[in-house]
């Protein structure tokens, strides 16, 4: 009885310790600010998508902490250059890196031993959102499924596809590997130009990350696919390129990260200071108006997590 009784006190004590433990950690978290100002580098150019939400997170952030946060671009390699500066950094607190995952998983893949980083180079902070990528085509197209397009490619030979960035070439590539379908791919500078080129008829299907919203609501346009791991919130009965038996997907996330070994009360805070501004008003319009979608934080487990099976991902769309 006497050794239970020990035993007990023994797990109560502990008990009792961790909960201090946590209550200093959420304390220091709490009492954290930043030395000075914190800056939010943007990994891409002003007037782009990913400059106006973070400028927006920025001053949300700045209102509802009283912190001096300033947003300034970084560009160069899709967010590589800024990345590779904010892994060398001094583990601080005062620099959150802001990009998109797909350039940086892609440049992993592709020349990973050349880059000044990895993925366990950061802390990681939370997303933004995440871009809801489709394969499209014109009301009249002769296929209305993935399936069917495979087949059409098959019967006519090199059917013409627009893309506005690598990674959606490469989710073609991967359809055409494991179905032996040709496909003419041609590069465009964005999805509007994608849009014109299908309305026009120079091409027969095209990739869209909203730019085609209006078109399927007048009708002129109908989704072929969703790229993405997942189903479109707007077209839930629309299979994705998974579903339709082909094993790749594109799921460009805006994620927020640091210089790894930041001290945790800062992670922890300035963490929480950007899932609070993700409820805000401001950010849930900016996010409309940059993606057509709503705010979607995945927090900072689900972000890395996020990264690394994105990059198993992508390895699979370069077959490595």
């Amino acid at each position: 009885m006497k050794r239970i009784s020990n035993a007990l006190k023994l797990v109560a004590a502990t008990l009792v310790a961790a909960c201090l433990s946590a209550a200093t950690v959420s304390l220091a978290a709490d009492d954290w600010k930043p030395e000075g100002s914190l800056t939010m580098q943007i990994g891409f150019g002003a007037g782009g998508s990913t400059d106006t939400m973070g400028r927006v997170l920025a001053k949300v952030i700045e209102d509802q902490t009283g912190w001096n946060v300033i947003a300034e671009n970084k560009t160069g390699g899709g967010g590589v250059a800024m990345f590779t500066g904010i892994a060398k950094m001094p583990p601080r607190g005062k620099v959150i890196g802001l990009g998109v995952n797909m350039p940086i998983l892609v440049n992993l893949v592709n020349r990973g031993d050349e880059l000044g980083f990895d993925l366990e180079s950061f802390d990681y902070l939370g997303t933004i959102a995440k871009a809801e990528l489709a394969l499209v085509a014109s009301k009249d197209a002769p296929f209305d499924s993935l399936q069917e397009l495979v087949a059409y490619a098959k019967q006519e030979g090199n059917l013409p596809v627009a893309f506005g960035a690598p990674p959606q070439k490469l989710l073609m590539d991967v359809t055409s590997r494991e179905t032996g379908a040709k496909f003419n791919m041609v590069s465009t500078k964005g999805g509007a130009e994608t849009m014109k080129l299908i309305l026009g008829g120079q091409v027969l299907a095209g990739f869209g990350s909203g730019e085609q919203l209006p078109y399927l609501e007048a009708g002129d346009m109908k989704i072929i696919a969703a790229a993405n791991e997942e189903r479109l919130s707007y077209a839930p009965d629309v299979e994705t390129f998974r579903e339709a038996g082909v094993n790749a997907y594109v799921d460009p996330y805006f994620f927020l990260a640091m210089t790894k070994g930041t001290p945790p009360e800062a992670v922890s805070a300035i963490a929480a200071a950007i899932d609070k501004a993700m409820q805000s008003p401001e950010m849930a319009e900016i996010v409309k108006n940059a993606t057509d979608g709503s705010p979607l934080n995945l927090g900072v487990e689900g972000t890395e997590q996020m990264m690394v099976g994105g990059l198993k991902n992508v390895g699979v769309l370069f077959q490595k």
